[in-house]
């Protein structure tokens, strides 16, 4: 496992988010900082996808992947993605979203963090932000769970919600990029 990512050696650290459309298709944003508190942002970016696959439960990453792709694919390369959700389900390794985007190979690192608790993971770390008793609750591949906590507990922002992370859901909501 690595320590958390340092500007001098990740200089493109992204987050991700998608919000589905009433149209059956689905808008996918991307903010991108060179500073792993991501207290300025260098890229914004969105994507609008026609058609997403429907939910299954248990597969949601078939929904949610493809448009990750298609918003990741018109930017350079990133050492690190924070994806809206979770990396590994369970303890055992069940593959969430953020697996399936490390296995798509969109970014050697990948930490999910996600609002809401799923029972099955455990696992996951819970990081206090801001005045809020809600924790967020973070996972990770390539960085040991410490250290994604604590990126996660030192992004910019004061509130519950990193900026970074209520700027990229803003954008997938229809707000216009930079």
């Amino acid at each position: 496992m690595t320590a958390p990512p340092q500007a001098a050696d990740a200089a493109r650290l992204g987050a991700v988010d998608v919000q589905y459309l009433d149209d059956g298709g689905a808008r996918a944003a991307l903010v991108v900082s060179a500073l792993p508190t991501f207290a300025a942002l260098t890229e914004e970016r969105t994507v609008l996808v026609e058609h997403v696959a429907e939910y299954r439960p248990g597969r949601f990453y078939e929904r949610e992947l493809p448009a990750l792709v298609q918003v990741l694919s018109g930017t350079d390369p990133l050492d690190l993605l924070i994806v809206d959700g979770y990396v590994d389900l369970d303890p055992e390794g069940r593959p969430g979203l953020g697996a399936h985007v490390a296995a798509a190979g969109l970014a050697p690192v990948v930490l999910g963090v996600a609002k809401t608790r799923f029972r099955a993971a455990t696992h996951a770390t819970e990081v206090l932000r801001g005045r809020s008793a809600r924790p967020l609750y973070v996972t990770a591949t390539g960085m040991a769970p410490a250290d994604a906590a604590e990126l996660v507990r030192s992004m910019a922002g004061a509130g519950r919600l990193p900026d970074a992370l209520r700027r990229v859901d803003r954008l997938a909501r229809g707000a216009a990029p930079a």
